[in-house]
């Protein structure tokens, strides 16, 4: 694959909101800006991962680089921050950066008054160090260089403020530095490391100001490493939570490359697709501590979400023929089912699952069918991924926890209060659930009901149950040509709400609509819901519908499904749009179409390489993750299913 080019010509406002990601398998990651300017709490040198995926702590923050020339006290700085104050950015080293590049390692190449530094930052694969590789022309000048750490060395969440006493034990190659059980070391294979114990105060972080967060940091430099150049020089700087001695940059970038697959013959863009899909793929150990495998739902603040994790399997595992690691996965969640659910998230500090979700469950046994049909692996099914699936359908048949519960009545899954949260439309601040959804949620019902025609071949009381539940569905919910079905059945009430959660009684392979009604559903959501970048999450014409996505989390969470756009649904809308119209080649022009500016998306806005969480309804502008698993997991499935 190549990699990603971008020519940056000194500038600093074009590409001050361009973001890198690298992640190593762990859960650990590293980013910023592709200017270096630090604009998220989470932008780092090496976010570790100190119990896989979680337990995620910041530990340097960036290097300052130094350069004086030919003996000048003159500093010429590569690095950049921003302070309090408009437009107060300190140093300004992006007047020097001419390009940046990134594929399994992010590389920036400066021109500094013709001395030439490509600086090149690897995470080594399943560990928790960075290293940081400076090569250095100086074109026959004479050239010092200073390398300065500045460390957080925090909660991944939270900001360092005040000048908070850390330890530090300095050798020959650097320095530890300390703050109560945490510590970073910090080595230099070249010059010499000189302590200092400084602070730099009041770094202003641009992203956490427009979100209404805390933005403001304090860094702490412990020292410096001062280096002679002569002649061109090649010099490595490593950050690790466990002491390291001389890392071989290109050995160790040959094991990342090898643990990464490749798909044979695949397009440049499913190649990019793919490659981004491994970022998410991550280790997790299993109830009885053997190894395992999960998938982080975003970057840069999300861990292994169980409802994430299943939408995203199809996409990032099967279609890229990672079986291995899709069946890993899915034995992982199996031996986490508890009364008929499994976990919705695991705790970011304990590890602990937490039970509170209705529909990861039920998209746990969609990803086990599909698993089954691309590997033909009976095996693993039938002893670890069958009993779980009997195991779900049997706690929503006779209830489990948040009023999750097959109504006797007609057959469909009812739950939840009006304090409650339980389907992806999640979002709930200050104690409100702003899209609470109780009652009988059309999505889920769609889900119960595929589930049960699925499970049909291996019980048949699953088959019988699906019957009913096929005569109740349409009846309950669809409603007609200008809206479709229902958002929601909760007794009496219908919401018509339009939003894009019909579009899945379409999508599924198992559907509960006739034809007829399925074109009404796909033609309601194209007219009412799509747009370029994904799926509205409501319409337009509806008074509770929010443009925008910015501000206070209060007013984020509230946005957040109520008109804001989502990728990921995308995957299911072009599904169900193939469906009614026979998979045609003019359907499946159109549906390339739809698709192409998500594509586009991966080079040209938020993060390189990778797709946004959501999209701002009024403008388009990627924000919430910068990386979200299920977003580049449906565009992946339908660019190799649509031969993109």
């Amino acid at each position: 694959m190549r990699p990603y080019v971008i020519q940056t010509h000194g500038q600093l406002a074009r590409f001050i909101d361009r973001e890198f990601l690298l992640t190593n398998g762990t859960g650990a990651f590293a980013g910023s800006t592709i200017v270096g300017c630090n604009t998220r709490r989470y932008h780092s040198l090496l976010m570790a991962a100190t119990v896989p995926p979680v337990g995620r702590i910041a530990t340097v923050n960036r290097i300052g680089e130094i350069l004086r020339l030919d003996g000048k006290r003159d500093m010429l700085e590569l690095s950049i921050n921003q302070f309090p104050g408009t437009n107060n950015f300190h140093p300004r080293g992006e007047q020097y950066l001419t390009r940046f590049e990134l594929d399994h390692t992010a590389r920036w190449f400066y021109d500094v008054d013709g001395v030439r530094v490509r600086k090149e930052l690897q995470l080594l694969w399943q560990r928790n160090v960075a290293v940081i590789r400076y090569q250095i022309d100086p074109a026959g000048r004479r050239v010092q260089m200073e390398l300065l750490p500045f460390v957080a060395l925090r909660d991944f969440h939270a900001l360092r403020r005040g000048k908070t006493a850390l330890e530090v034990a300095v050798d020959s190659t650097g320095c530890t530095v300390a703050d109560g059980s945490q510590r970073v070391h910090l080595r230099c294979d070249a010059g010499q490391f000189f302590q200092m114990s400084d602070w730099w105060t009041d770094h202003v972080l641009a992203v956490e100001t427009e979100r209404g967060q805390d933005d403001r940091e304090d860094l702490f430099v412990p020292g410096r490493w001062a280096i002679e150049i002569e002649g061109a020089t090649t010099l490595q700087v490593s950050i690790g939570l466990e002491p390291t001695e001389a890392i071989n940059f290109d050995q160790e970038l040959a094991r990342r490359r090898a643990a990464v697959p490749i798909l044979p013959g695949a397009s440049e863009t499913v190649e990019r697709l793919a490659m981004s899909a491994s970022d998410f793929v991550v280790a997790r150990k299993k109830p009885d501590g053997s190894p395992g495998v999960t998938v982080i739902a975003g970057y840069p603040w999300f861990a292994d979400w169980g409802r994430d994790t299943m939408i995203s399997l199809p996409g990032l595992l099967l279609s890229t023929g990672r079986h291995e690691q899709a069946a890993s996965v899915l034995s992982v969640f199996a031996q986490y089912v508890s009364k008929g659910m499994i976990p919705n998230r695991f705790n970011d500090y304990t590890n602990e699952p937490e039970y509170n979700t209705v529909d990861a469950s039920l998209w746990f046994v969609h990803a086990a069918f599909e698993y089954l049909r691309a590997t033909r692996d009976s095996a693993t099914f039938e002893k670890t991924l069958l009993p779980a699936c009997r195991d779900i359908l049997a706690g929503y048949r006779d209830g489990t926890r948040y009023g999750i519960r097959m109504d006797p009545a007609d057959g469909l899954i009812t739950q939840g209060d009006p304090s409650t949260q339980l389907t992806w439309m999640d979002a709930k601040c200050n104690g409100v659930a702003f899209t609470p959804r109780q009652g009988k949620p059309v999505e889920i019902n769609a889900l119960w009901y595929h589930a049960l025609r699925l499970m049909s071949a291996h019980d048949a009381s699953a088959g019988q149950l699906a019957d009913r539940v096929l005569g109740s569905f349409a009846p309950a919910f669809f409603v007609g040509a200008q809206r479709g079905c229902a958002d929601v059945v909760d007794g009496e009430s219908r919401d018509l709400s339009i939003r894009p959660n019909q579009i899945f009684a379409v999508s599924l392979a198992n559907s509960p609509l006739d034809e007829g009604q399925q074109r009404t559903v796909v033609e309601v959501v194209r007219s009412e819901l799509l747009t370029t970048m994904g799926l509205k999450t409501l319409s337009a014409r509806d008074a509770k519908y929010k443009s925008r996505f910015t501000g206070a989390q209060v007013v984020r969470d509230e946005a957040y499904h109520n008109g804001t756009v989502w990728p990921w649904p995308i995957g299911a809308f072009l599904d169900a749009y193939l469906k009614v119209n026979n998979r045609s080649d003019p359907a499946k022009q159109q549906a390339r179409a739809w698709l192409k500016p998500l594509l586009d998306h991966l080079c040209h806005d938020g993060c390189i390489g990778s797709i946004s969480e959501v999209f701002e309804a009024g403008t388009l502008r990627p924000a919430g993750c910068c990386a979200q698993a299920w977003s580049v997991a449906e565009v992946l499935r339908l660019a190799i299913d649509l031969e993109m």
